[in-house]
Parts: C-alpha cells; sequence; structure tokens
C-alpha cells in the first residue's frame, strides 16, 4: 500500500493553490513565481504532482520540462516541453525553433545567445496563449545555463498568465552553484514570489503515514523509524515498500534497500527528527529564507518592503542566534533544518 504523499505538506499545496487563484482570476501580471528547494526525496515533485491535481479551474496548458540527467544541452527544459507537440503554427522562424527544441537535423547557423534567449521566450508565450498555464520548471540545480537564463527571464516577464513553478536542490548540491543560487535569488526577487523549502518530515508526521500502512503503532517506534530514515518520505516509502507484509516492528528490524544503503545517510535530516530548532521570530525566518536564496542586503530590503539598515539587524540576530560565522554558513543551516 502506498502512503498519501502529501502527509506534513497540507500547508505548502494549500498557499500554492491560493497563488494559483490569483492567477487563474484573469488581468494583467507577471507570471505567479513558486521556488520549493529541498533535499533529494523530500517530496519536492509529489507536492508539484499535488498542486496539478488539486487546481481549479485546470489550467488551461501545463508545460513541464526537466534536465537531461547525464547529457545536459542547452535549452534543455524548453526542447522537453517541445518534445512531442505539433509547433507548425507557433510564430517563431523554424531554424530558431529547430535549435531550441535540440533537432539534431537544426541548421549549422546558430543564433545569438541573445536573440535566441528572445525567441525562447517567444516559444513560451506562444504555448501559454491566453492562459492560464502552469509551467513546471524540475531539478533546476541541474539545468543548462541557458535555461537558467530563460526561467528568470519568465519571472520576470509582463502580463504572463502562468504560474510558474520551480523545484531544485540547494544550491551548494548543483553542477554550478553560483549560477543555479543566482537564478535562485532572482525568482525569489519577483513580485509576489513564494519560497517554499521542505525539510525531513517528523514524528508525527512519519507516525501517521505508518499508520497508513500498518494501523495503530506504538509511539517510540514512530520516533525510532524517523531516526532511521532521517525524516525523508522517500526512504520511509522505500522502507515500507521493502517490508510489505509484515509487521511494524520489521520497519526497525529489515536492513535498508541496497539502494538507499549506497547513498549518503541523511544525517542532517536524523538530526532535524531531534533537535529543537532556534526559535526565530517571523521576520528572522524571512529573511534567513532570503539569505538561503543566495540574496543581498540590498534584495533583502526591496523584497521585504523593510530597510538595508534593519535587514543588516536581523542578518546579524541570525548569524548569533544560529551559531554561524558567516551569511553563507547561515544559509546552510536554514538549508539543513528546513
Amino acid at each position: 500500500m502506498t502512503p498519501v504523499p502529501m502527509v506534513g505538506r497540507a500547508a505548502e499545496l494549500a498557499e500554492l493553490v491560493r497563488r494559483w487563484s490569483h492567477v487563474s482570476g484573469g488581468g494583467p501580471a507577471p507570471a505567479a513565481v513558486v521556488s520549493i528547494t529541498g533535499a533529494a526525496g523530500v517530496g519536492k515533485s509529489r507536492l508539484v504532482t499535488s498542486v496539478l491535481a488539486a487546481l481549479s479551474p485546470g489550467p488551461a496548458a501545463v508545460l513541464y520540462g526537466v534536465a537531461r540527467v547525464h547529457t545536459p544541452a542547452p535549452y534543455d527544459w524548453l526542447a522537453a516541453v517541445l518534445s512531442g507537440r505539433d509547433t507548425h503554427a507557433l510564430p517563431v522562424p523554424a531554424d530558431g525553433l529547430a535549435w531550441l527544441a535540440q533537432d539534431p537535423h537544426a541548421p549549422s547557423e546558430r543564433y545569438a545567445p541573445g536573440a535566441l534567449l528572445r525567441l525562447a521566450v517567444r516559444t513560451v508565450r506562444a504555448l501559454v496563449g491566453a492562459g492560464p498555464a502552469v509551467l513546471v520548471v524540475e531539478d533546476l540545480h541541474a539545468l543548462d545555463p541557458a535555461s537558467l537564463n530563460l526561467v528568470g527571464e519568465l519571472a520576470a516577464a509582463p502580463d504572463l498568465p502562468a504560474l510558474l513553478l520551480v523545484t531544485s536542490r540547494p544550491p551548494e548540491t548543483a553542477d554550478s552553484p553560483e549560477l543555479v543560487a543566482r537564478t535562485l535569488a532572482r525568482l525569489s526577487g519577483a513580485p509576489g514570489a513564494v519560497r517554499q523549502h521542505l525539510g525531513p518530515l517528523g514524528p508525527a508526521d512519519v507516525a501517521e503515514i505508518v499508520r497508513q500502512v500498518h494501523g495503530a503503532i506504538p509511539e517510540h517506534l514512530a520516533g525510532a523509524v524517523c531516526e532511521r530514515t532521517g525524516g525523508n518520505p522517500y526512504w520511509l516509502v522505500e522502507l515500507l515498500a521493502a517490508t510489505a507484509g509484515r509487521g511494524p516492528q520489521a520497519l526497525l528490524d529489515e536492513p535498508l534497500p541496497g539502494h538507499l544503503r549506497r547513498g549518503p545517510a541523511p544525517v542532517a535530516a536524523e538530526r532535524d527528527c531531534r533537535e529543537r530548532p532556534a526559535e526565530l521570530t517571523a521576520r528572522e525566518q524571512e529573511v534567513l529564507s532570503c539569505l538561503a536564496a543566495g540574496m543581498s542586503n540590498k534584495q533583502m530590503a526591496r523584497t521585504l518592503d523593510i530597510s538595508i539598515r534593519t535587514v543588516a539587524v536581523h542578518v546579524s540576530n541570525l548569524l548569533r542566534k544560529t551559531g554561524s560565522a558567516s551569511r553563507t554558513e547561515a544559509a546552510l543551516w536554514a538549508v539543513r533544518r528546513g
């Protein structure tokens, strides 16, 4: 039995559905931008899937793209969106479209980077049409630089009737950490942007998922399973699958599946199941989120509508409360603890 995926993520799901209501309500406005970050396996893609299923009214179009894992190429995201689509009616030159779609028979003469970027934005606008649409950008951390630039342009594009959902692992895990950090900062700086970071599930959420499979369980077992899986939903589901048909004690006795043992253990997530987080004010949490997005003090002041001096005070308090020696250390602290 597969557990209901949105345990522990109801608030995030509700917030994204609310963002859609603004998009689907009509009226000229930039795209509504949502950045969802988190470690591998915390449920970023599941959240996006649940959002798409919950939208009402449904989107007129869904443009979904993801990076190629082994051989990233320019405009991977848009090439994935265009794959299998009839593009003959798009108001884009055929040779430019061939480049964007990564057509192996594309003409040998290339467009200048800036011109190709403008064609990419025009292509997306044509696919969105009158909207409302949802643009899904999966695995931002693995995308090529041209796609990162395109996503940033779409976030700032005026009068784009779309909800832009972007998922990414933390920048420090990316192939190009600085580029990804800058792109996330650019997305977070868009008007009305939403930034969500998915941390590990707590013992109560783990217990709820386990109960869906095994019924009532002892309280100590839920805590032990949380520590063993680090509160990582993917690890938990894999462990439940490996112990299917056996009692709940098997969740502690059964060795972890081999592909999980070979991967890095979620040490930081395990600590999150046990440690009490620092006591931060609501504003300090907002500033910390901006720090994790790689924003400067000036960008934070503009995003949060406060003075640069006030930002500096909050940053100083954050360094003290989190025991961090630098802004980077504080950003990593935020990423590890959700």
